[in-house]
């Protein structure tokens, strides 16, 4: 099947929660920075709504909240809140500066959750959707409603709950598969029947919002668009708790590509998926699993025998889809030491790069101390050299120099050599293996409790000379940071990795710090 459009195809809304319950993935968290690029790549490339936050939760989350929805031209801008009185008046504020301002505002409807959650009885939350639906419909015209655990909840009751919110003034109601527990004949029927019992349910839009516990996150989607919905809950790289969401590449490409099946249609610039794919996983230190459809390295690759010869016969054999229709290259351009900056600055433009003057300079430079050190420099190089450049510019401690002493007989010892806010300082420390001892001597250099949950390391590329991509995730007290660094020296790479995750601890520290003052 080729890849087809859809003809008098009914709208789908793209809802995207990236930078809310994207965010809420453990170790995910974004700076201040990072969240206006990610919103500025979602408004840009057609998101109908952009869900910027929580904004009870946290100052921080209150003023990127605001900022979004001061900068975003195009898209609405939802703030989430409880169905509690200062959760909601919270969201109106800072979603008052969009244009176009969304709270969207949920309560569990479950036996289960109200039984050990809510501690409430059915009219109880009945009483509470009357009362915060209203209230937020009187701070803004467009008011969601969402009945937290709604495949978990008896249709009798979810209906009662839905007729509430609509009466005072929902025009969205979302029913969620929170916890993953639908199969996509449930989910569709669900919809089917709300919709059919629920007077004026035409006033309002449905929405889906489906997490992968059982990897059924994009079948229940699309299940629940059949059922009736018209807007989609997701997140870029489907990041979200536990096994995460929806994916918005995944939805937006079974539409396009299967629109003999699906006659829907959305308003994503399709070409931009890939681009918003890398800067998500830069901004979050969630890497994209190799074989993740439709933005994994390998979705458009081909190495068996059988598969190459179709595609060399046509491509319509083994592709459902173009490359380019997400914004991947065919090929790879190879770059080298002999290549100029030109040449880079076109590569960068071609992969979707747009930087500065400085953060050029900065890129070119890496680039070519790697070129002199690799044979070939590849586009997945590139990336790595540039987004650890983005990511780690507003960094307090910098790597200047390691030097690593390692053997059969030991010991092995790393001296090492750190920028911190800009004094230089110099340590050396032993450790069980090189890796050990690395990690030692930054300890030494900047005390702190942190404790390291997770080491990993791959190539980027092939080759003795690839470059080594190392994940570290440290934890210190309930916080979780995870981070990447990227070197043909794994040691070095380690050492960069381990550095951004304290470094991410270390701003959040200061963020704590700064709420609390204020607040006293």
């Amino acid at each position: 099947m080729t890849e087809t459009t859809a003809s008098a195809a009914e709208r789908v809304l793209i809802f995207d929660t990236t930078l809310r319950d994207g965010e809420q993935c453990p170790g995910a968290t974004m700076t201040f920075e990072e969240k206006l690029a990610v919103a500025e790549m979602l408004d840009a490339m057609g998101v109908d709504i952009i869900e910027a936050g929580f904004p009870i939760a946290s100052n921080g989350d209150f003023e990127a909240v605001a900022e979004i929805a001061r900068r975003t031209q195009k898209a609405v801008i939802a703030g989430l809140a409880r169905a509690i009185t200062a959760d909601i008046a919270r969201a109106g504020e800072a979603v008052r500066f969009a244009k176009r301002g969304r709270i969207h505002t949920f309560v569990s409807t479950s036996p289960i959750h109200l039984a050990h959650q809510m501690r409430k009885s059915e009219d109880e939350v009945l009483e509470i959707i009357q009362k915060t639906v209203a209230q937020a419909r009187d701070l803004v015209e467009d008011v969601e409603w969402s009945a937290m655990d709604a495949t978990r909840t008896p249709i009798d009751y979810l209906c009662r709950c839905v007729e509430m919110a609509i009466k005072m003034g929902a025009t969205t109601i979302n029913l969620p598969d929170t916890v993953g527990y639908a199969t996509p004949d449930e989910y569709r029927a669900m919809f089917r029947h709300v919709r059919e019992r629920v007077p004026n349910a035409d006033k309002a839009i449905f929405s889906v919002h489906c997490h992968n516990d059982l990897g059924l996150a994009i079948a229940n989607s699309l299940a629940g668009i059949e059922g009736g919905a018209r807007q989609v809950e997701c997140t870029i790289n489907g990041i979200g708790e536990r096994a995460g969401n929806a994916a918005l590449e995944e939805v937006v490409m079974a539409i396009r590509t299967r629109a003999d099946v699906l006659p829907y249609a959305t308003g994503i610039d399709t070409t931009q998926i890939m681009r918003a794919s890398k800067l998500v996983a830069a901004a979050t230190h969630f890497p994209v699993q190799y074989n993740k459809a439709i933005v994994g390295r390998n979705a458009f690759a081909h190495e068996s025998g059988i598969h190459q010869d179709g595609m060399l016969k046509n491509q319509s054999t083994y592709e459902i889809m173009t490359p380019e229709s997400v914004g991947v290259q065919k090929t790879s351009l190879v770059m080298g030491k002999h290549s100029g900056r030109a040449a880079f600055r076109s590569k960068l433009e071609e992969m979707g790069y747009r930087l500065s003057d400085n953060q050029f300079q900065d890129a070119f430079e890496r680039f070519k101390a790697l070129a002199d050190r690799k044979k070939n420099v590849y586009d997945e190089d590139i990336e790595a050299l540039v987004d650890e450049n983005l990511a780690t510019a507003h960094d307090r401690i910098r790597l200047v120099s390691l030097t690593v002493i390692a053997g059969t007989r030991g010991p092995q010892r790393a001296t090492m050599r750190l920028d911190i806010d800009g004094r230089t300082a110099t340590e050396e420390a032993d450790g069980n293996g090189p890796v050990d001892a690395v990690f030692n001597a930054i300890h030494a250099l900047v005390p702190h409790e942190a404790k390291l949950e997770l080491y990993d390391v791959h190539a980027v590329t092939e080759g003795t000379d690839a470059q080594a991509e190392v994940s570290v995730r440290l934890r210190q007290g309930e916080r979780s940071v995870t981070a990447r660094g990227a070197d043909p020296d794994t040691l070095v790479a380690s050492a960069k990795a381990y550095l951004a995750a304290l470094n991410k601890l270390l701003a959040g520290a200061n963020r704590l710090h700064a709420q609390h003052a204020a607040a006293e």
